[in-house]
């Protein structure tokens, strides 16, 4: 591997974690409490399906590549804004009616990780169609996010927010705009 190998998959997986970035900062808007561990639990999470998903592309192959470049974006468009409408709703919530909104939940998790990772399965099939081994480029892209997450509680657990209930609708506004953001990319791109 080249240093400029190294490099473009260093940006690649830079580019790929912006929405993980965001996605943590909504977390630690929401868990200001968030442990270390637990931060490394979520952090681990987003890097790993955001290093599967290029791997799992480089496998479909070109078979799909069509069918998927349509349909990812508005995957990702819709598990962002139902979890983002989800948090929006029980902010909006009088606090003794609301239920305590987890993000740590294990489906939760999984849904904003499988969310922000449909692009790294595209890029994970032009891999594919150039023959480049993915092994490292996964490994750079889930090094990157991992990092990116863990940035992205820390910064969103220092925002200071007075209530709790407005913190949940600011993390769910956000995970709207990101998934409005990835469709308008693909729409308009």
């Amino acid at each position: 591997m080249t240093f400029t190998q190294f490099l473009t998959f260093l940006l690649i997986g830079i580019g790929l974690s912006f929405d993980t970035f965001a996605v943590s900062v909504s977390f630690g808007i929401l868990k200001r409490e968030i442990h270390f561990r637990q931060a490394c639990l979520v952090a681990f999470c987003l890097a790993f399906f955001q290093a599967l998903f290029p791997v799992i592309g480089w496998f479909i192959g070109m078979s799909v590549k069509n069918l998927i470049a349509r349909l990812d974006h508005w995957i990702a468009f819709g598990l962002l804004v139902l979890i983002g409408a989800r948090m929006i709703y029980e902010g909006l919530r009088e606090v003794e009616q609301r239920k305590d909104f987890d993000p740590m939940k294990l489906g939760v998790l999984i849904g904003l990780s499988v969310a922000t990772s449909i692009d790294a399965l595209v890029v994970g099939l032009s891999f594919g169609f150039l023959e480049t081994h993915i092994l490292l480029p996964a490994a750079v892209i889930g090094s990157v996010t991992f990092i990116a997450a863990m940035l992205g509680m820390l910064f969103g657990k220092n925002i200071s927010g007075k209530k709790s209930h407005r913190s949940i609708i600011l993390g769910g506004i956000i995970l709207i705009l990101i998934g409005g953001k990835i469709l308008l990319e693909h729409l308009l791109g």
